[in-house]
């Protein structure tokens, strides 16, 4: 049953998505269409290394662009990249920014956005509507299917001194353009193609099964688990086949839209608290929590549960039974990508307490199906 049609709600989209394979070549006109003349690519290591850097360079410098690169992005971007990454873009004036590489360095761009255009920290700007007006564009590059971040109007930035994971959340940093290059991502190491490809499921099945759910949201989030539950084992085990990378590079982007006009929920308070503390992977603590935390939250999530298991292929009429179905099939997806489990996290029992206490403190803890508080999250982990 559609409760949700009974709700008020807004549908804002301010990002033009650019898809096709090879549309990375339209990179310098869509820089010409916003007035940006000398790009700062904000990137990270990975991305050099795998020579994807040399590929949108060459495209600049073919065109006699000026540009800048910042390549210094950790994983889970500290704020103190996003302070770098603008005093860089400031130094060197550039006036616009291309973020290339997975959420790590598009979380890193939209923070930055907002410091070179009203000046600060990176800390100033975290939680809702921080952001009071139009930053500086920039345009986004994305060469994994996980995160989405590519086209939403949200950046999780570590705190690190309190090694906690903050949200800053703005229509005004939604990225101008998003190139979506299938091309781009066959490179991927299994590994990272396993890891950030659940991580999308996460956003997708979060994002229906979240309380604040809406329609259009819904029809992103199912079509998003359909094409990433069909093509996830053919990215993981034949990165080359350019037809699943991109249906995993259109799931991830459905799921982006979808939890950024619904929410995430428990998986993801606990995956930040992880990452927060650890530094762990973020798409691999999704990946140990997701079927756990769909368990616990069944009862409360019955018809949505099941909607997502037909969206993964069952053919389950009983809505009980297909709910049941769904977290089995997502077991067995975890399963066959050979994803870590979480005794392989190096988590301290000693830890435990304080990791439910900052998955309570997330922001989006409410928004689960299912309540949990501390006591909940403790007996989860």
């Amino acid at each position: 049953m559609n409760t949700n049609l009974m709700n008020n709600f807004s549908f804002i989209f301010p990002t033009r998505i650019d898809y096709g394979i090879g549309i990375i070549k339209n990179l310098t006109c869509v820089l010409k269409e916003y007035g940006i003349t000398k790009p700062l690519i904000i990137t990270d290591k990975g991305i050099v290394e795998s020579g994807l850097l040399q590929k949108v360079t060459a495209l600049l410098e073919a065109d006699h662009f000026d540009y800048f690169v910042f390549d210094e992005i950790e994983a889970n971007p500290k704020d103190y990249n996003v302070d770098k990454a603008a005093e860089t873009a400031l130094k060197n004036h550039t006036d616009g920014i291309i973020a290339l590489g997975g959420g790590s360095p598009i979380d890193t761009a939209k923070a930055a956005s907002a410091i070179i255009s009203y000046g600060g920290k990176a800390l100033d700007y975290m939680g809702k509507n921080k952001v009071k007006g139009p930053v500086q564009p920039f345009i986004t590059i994305p060469t994994t299917a996980g995160t989405g971040s590519e086209v939403t109007f949200s950046s999780v930035i570590t705190d690190s001194k309190k090694n906690f994971k903050l949200t800053m959340k703005s229509e005004y940093i939604a990225p101008k353009v998003a190139l979506l290059d299938p091309e781009l991502t066959v490179s991927l190491p299994p590994s990272i193609t396993a890891s950030t490809g659940v991580d999308a499921l996460t956003h997708a099945i979060e994002a229906y099964s979240a309380k604040v759910s809406e329609p259009i949201a819904d029809a992103c989030a199912l079509y998003a688990i359909e094409l990433i539950a069909e093509n996830i084992r053919e990215a993981f085990n034949n990165g080359m086949n350019v037809q699943a990378r991109a249906a995993m590079q259109m799931g991830s982007t459905l799921a982006g839209i979808a939890f950024s006009h619904s929410d995430v929920a428990s998986v993801h308070c606990m995956a930040e608290a992880l990452g927060g503390i650890y530094d762990a992977p973020h798409g691999v603590c999704n990946s140990i929590l997701l079927p756990h935390v769909m368990a616990y939250s069944l009862k409360d999530a019955t018809d949505r549960y099941a909607r997502i298991a037909r969206a993964m292929g069952s053919k389950e009429e009983c809505d009980i039974k297909a709910a049941e179905e769904a977290v089995e099939m997502v077991k067995q997806i975890v399963s066959d990508l050979k994803l870590p489990k979480f005794s392989e996290l190096g988590v301290r029992e000693e830890d435990l307490e304080k990791l439910s206490e900052m998955s309570v403190a997330n922001l989006s803890t409410d928004s689960n199906p299912r309540f949990m508080g501390k006591k909940e999250y403790l007996a989860v982990l």
